[in-house]
């Protein structure tokens, strides 16, 4: 009790701050690892590393003591080559903060294009769901799909239902793979889409996620594209964003969360905001002019 108060009496607002800092960091590593396989291998290593600490300090084991000091710091270099594709998709995240030229505010007509083609996939949806026909659908953001175009076959087409449900048909040529539509063209069809690495699907009460939903996920893992999955066994409509997916959606629900991901951000909005905070702040009890 002693040494806790002589610790307190020793702080001040830089360790209050080097403390905050640290504590961030673990936390964003978390955050970023959460839902991964990675994080289960973080978990195993925390708990590997408690165990030799506490084993080394209860045993005088002067030859096993050496071996663990010798063995850990290899920890650092391995971390980096475990977790490349987790910092990799932290350090996109980052390099994307602010540049994201959603943000910009469209024109009328670009406005009224992109509704059109949220409607033409909501109605699509609800058709092939209706028809227990398979589907996935990727819309492209900011992030390039050129890669995945590559792998499909190239189509270049205005987006229509009724061209996405030929694309989806059963045992047609395309109906196999993801359709990708970028520009409110779709780009290709038949892409070949990378398939989740995280256990989300598993915890699944029904466990029915088959490969759609899988690369739907996976996706939007390495991605910040949004991605519609239609399931052949069941019907239901789910859409993944962000490593998130959202299960059994009706047209409605579908069609709200693909206008809410591209509504242009109203910046304006933002400064009346701050301003009336400010003078709420430094003028309490007046109400705004």
């Amino acid at each position: 009790m002693t040494e806790l108060l002589y610790l307190i009496q020793r702080l001040n607002w830089l360790s209050v701050l080097d403390i905050f800092l640290v504590t961030a960091i673990f936390y964003g590593i978390f955050a970023l690892l959460r839902d991964t396989q990675a994080m289960a291998l973080l978990r195993g290593v925390i708990f590997l590393i408690v165990v030799l600490a506490i084993f080394t300090s209860i045993f005088n084991l002067p030859a096993f003591s050496w071996l663990v000091k010798t063995i850990l710091p290899t920890l650092l270099f391995a971390i980096p080559v475990i977790f490349a594709p987790e910092i990799r998709r932290g350090l996109e995240k980052l390099g994307r903060a602010g540049t994201n030229p959603l943000t910009r505010r469209p024109t009328t007509a670009q406005i009224e294009e992109m509704q059109q083609t949220i409607h033409a996939v909501v109605t699509a949806s609800a058709r092939l769901s209706a028809r227990e026909h398979g589907a996935l659908i990727v819309m492209q953001r900011s992030d390039s799909l050129h890669e995945y175009v590559r792998t499909g076959v190239r189509m270049n087409a205005r987006v229509t239902p009724e061209l996405l449900l030929q694309i989806f048909y059963p045992n047609t040529p395309l109906h196999d793979g993801a359709v990708i539509i970028d520009n409110n063209m779709i780009v290709a069809a038949a892409c070949v889409m990378p398939l989740s690495a995280s256990g989300v699907l598993n915890r699944t009460p029904e466990r029915q996620m088959g490969l759609r939903h899988r690369a739907a996920l996976g996706t939007s893992e390495v991605t910040d594209a949004i991605t519609v999955v239609v399931s052949e066994q069941t019907g239901s409509i789910s859409i993944a964003h962000n490593g998130r997916m959202i299960r059994r959606l009706d047209s409605e629900r579908l069609e709200n969360i693909l206008l809410a991901f591209y509504r242009p951000t109203e910046t304006r909005g933002f400064q009346f905001n701050l301003r009336v905070w400010f003078a709420r702040l430094f003028r309490p009890g007046k109400e705004e002019e």
